[in-house]
């Protein structure tokens, strides 16, 4: 019976192994988001789970001996000995997420306006206020101005994820 198991690759070997498993004639799938790394010669897109991917096998046609020989590849998660299988609605939710991280790839910075009210939500001004100031160019980051003692405003630059 098919079923979805989650299959383990060797480090940054996702990509590698999801052609492999291709070439036999297996669904794969690998969930992967966008990225805009600080290189501009890095991968633009990253695996969501490094070092796993997502096959849809009958595994008493393809033995998971035959699996974890495909280059690239480790094993099958399994539990209690056995491989683990991924119910569909999973893959689906999973899918509908990378879909939605996707569509929003910023666009929620976007929406801010000088002058509004935001929250830092990373680094060592966490959980601050600062007004939103700007977008800055060619850039995923925003300049916002952090409120200090006797109302003193300090600029920030930060990243806009």
């Amino acid at each position: 019976m098919v079923h979805w198991y989650v299959m383990h690759s060797k480090p940054r070997k996702e990509a590698l192994l999801r052609e492999r498993l291709r070439i036999q004639r297996i669904e794969v799938y690998l969930p992967s988001i966008r990225v805009k790394p600080v290189n501009p010669r890095a991968r633009k897109e990253q695996p969501f789970f490094p070092g796993y991917l997502f096959i849809h096998v009958d595994l008493e046609q393809v033995s998971v001996s035959e699996l974890r020989r495909i280059p690239g590849a480790t094993g099958i998660i399994c539990i209690g000995g056995e491989p683990a299988t991924v119910g569909d609605s999973l893959i689906r939710t999973i899918q509908k997420q990378i879909e939605d991280i996707t569509e929003s790839n910023n666009q929620y910075v976007d929406r801010f306006k000088s002058g509004d009210w935001v929250v830092i939500n990373d680094g060592p001004f966490v959980n601050h206020k600062a007004m939103f100031d700007c977008r800055l160019s060619g850039q995923d980051r925003v300049r916002v101005l952090l409120e200090l003692l006797q109302g003193k405003k300090m600029r920030l630059e930060l990243s806009a994820k």
